[in-house]
């Protein structure tokens, strides 16, 4: 068997630099040479894992098939590769020391004095290891910037394996900021120089500096860069700033960066097909139409919140040859402004999931707008959720209609809390994990069953079940299906007897789905959901 090579990337000088962007662009480009391919992303913060982060704090939560709550960079991995990652793509240094600690209770140990060295750094080492198993190449993504004291293991832990491994097997890539200071008209390579050297003496040499910059580096500089910091020529790589993310693999391939990669790590035939890629690319920055649609959520000030769902919005926008301008809404704003003027020149109003009751009478009155005037619409998650409250209350006219969610009295739940869900024949059907705040959550990728003659049938093309993913603890109240159907509301999709889509007849494209179809889309292979979506705002716009 094959010895699995690594490639782990560091970063330097500040975070949010792109090292999640990077390592995904070189896994694709090794991918698309033929190799098998992963990525890790491990991630120094002491939370076991991100699933009870602030939006405000983190960013999104990823969801994989499996139901682990991961870093946000688990999503452009999946996006970029194309592949369905799990639990072993993402650990923290909580999850780290919780493993390392539960093995000390139970005698592991044999009774041995538990220190980072070696036990902690060994942890970290066998889950890398795991991760690489069965595959070609294992990208390996530290989190944080060099010199961050909590990363400190982790750099040991690549340090040891890059020598347990062999040069051959292994190698370094260090991603850096080359700014440009306006005033003085220059690129400057110092910050670089700086963090290289921070990890030198923690005896780390990179084989390969990935340069971000606003703007690019010219053959002096990277030249210069090579020398200082001790990297062949050819292995000095920039990342200018880009028109869209996806333009980075291409970007990196023209600088052949898989020849620098190749000679490290003797490597042979890399000659990748990026022949779709680019075409999906030229659709991303320069398409031939254009549409508007309303993003009506709570976190828009942060867009990381959504990131997921804006890149799914991307691809669709890439399948469909169309630039999708979103307006992003407040929903908690919404509650007091004027409907006509916030959806002026609109063609599709999204309303997106959440927690929590901030903001939630605004987005039921942007669902209400969307229904009453034929707008097209589509509800994620919180969105089905609160569209079935639409309509209980303003069709149903049952007016305390509300989530146990947001009134844990109300008269009326028509979305309720359940721990479990108990099918007929007394069997447990819902995979649910227990969170530490109380109470559970469904996470991971379920089943949907489709109703045919549905839009949702027409958008799965016809398809009779589906897996999406899913990421709540609240689900809609059967109680009230009945009397919603009979007033034209229809339950198109349903998991182990719980609702799961719901649209309506006699309105062009009113969809509400409780799963998440945004952590599926990839750049080539839209999401179906978030393309039918697209296309019905862009019809809505053609008629207009």
């Amino acid at each position: 068997m094959k010895k699995t090579k690594y490639i782990f990337i560091t970063g330097g000088v500040l975070s949010s630099l792109g090292k999640g962007i990077a390592a995904a662009s070189i896994a694709t480009l090794l991918k698309n040479s033929g190799f098998k391919v992963s990525i890790l992303k491990a991630d120094p913060y002491i939370n076991v894992d991100p699933g009870t982060m602030s939006p405000f704090e983190h960013g999104e939560v990823f969801v994989t098939d499996d139901g682990a709550e991961t870093d946000l960079d688990l999503g452009h991995y999946e996006r970029f590769l194309d592949e369905n990652l799990s639990q072993l793509n993402n650990f923290t240094t909580g999850r780290v020391y919780q493993s390392v600690i539960e093995k000390e209770r139970q005698g592991e140990y044999l009774g041995k004095t538990i220190q980072v060295i070696p036990h902690i750094v060994d942890e970290i080492k066998m889950r890398i290891k795991k991760a690489g198993e069965h595959k070609d190449i294992l990208i390996v993504e530290i989190g944080g910037t060099v010199g961050d004291i909590e990363g400190l293991p982790f750099l040991e832990a690549i340090r040891a394996l890059k020598l347990e491994v062999g040069k051959n097997n292994a190698m370094n890539i260090h991603l850096t900021l080359v700014p440009f200071i306006k005033a003085a008209g220059e690129l400057k390579t110092k910050p670089t120089q700086h963090s290289v050297g921070e990890l030198r003496r923690i005896g780390i040499s990179p084989n390969m500096i990935i340069c971000r910059s606003e703007k690019p580096l010219n053959r002096d500089l990277k030249d210069k860069i090579a020398i200082s910091c001790g990297v062949e020529k050819n292995c000095v790589i920039e990342s200018v700033d880009a028109a869209s993310i996806y333009q980075i693999p291409l970007n990196f391939l023209k600088q052949d960066i898989l020849g620098a990669i190749a000679s490290v790590l003797e490597l042979k035939n890399l000659k990748p097909n990026m022949d779709n890629w680019n075409f999906l690319v030229k659709r991303v920055i320069a398409p031939s139409n254009e549409v508007k649609i309303a993003f009506v959520g709570k976190y828009v000030d942060l867009t990381e919140s959504y990131k997921s769902l804006t890149e799914a919005i991307i691809h669709a926008g890439a399948t469909l040859d169309t630039r999708v301008d979103i307006k992003w809404i407040d929903s908690e704003k919404l509650e007091n402004l004027d409907l006509k003027e916030s959806f002026k020149d609109i063609s599709g109003i999204l309303v997106a999931g959440g927690f929590g009751r901030r903001g939630v009478e605004g987005k039921i009155r942007a669902i209400s707008y969307a229904r009453e005037h034929k707008i097209p619409f589509l509800g994620i998650c919180l969105g089905m959720q609160l569209a079935l409250i639409e309509f209980a209350r303003n069709v149903l006219k049952l007016k305390d209609a509300n989530s146990t969610e947001f009134d844990e009295k109300c008269e009326n739940p028509i979305v309720y809390l359940i721990d479990e869900f108990i099918d007929s024949n007394g069997k447990k059907q819902i995979r649910t994990s227990k969170t530490p705040l109380g109470g559970t959550m469904r996470l991971g990728a379920y089943e949907c069953r489709i109703k045919e003659n549905t839009l949702l049938s027409q958008i799965y093309q016809g398809k009779k079940s589906v897996k999406e993913r899913h990421r709540h603890r609240y689900e809609a109240n059967p109680k009230y299906r009945k009397a919603m159907e009979s007033k034209g509301l229809i339950v198109s999709g349903e998991s182990q007897g719980l609702i799961e889509a719901v649209e309506l007849k006699d309105h062009p494209f009113f969809l509400a789905v409780q799963f998440h179809p945004e952590f599926t889309s990839r750049l080539e292979r839209a999401n179906s959901v978030i393309c039918g979506f697209i296309k019905a705002a862009c019809d809505y716009e053609s008629s207009e």
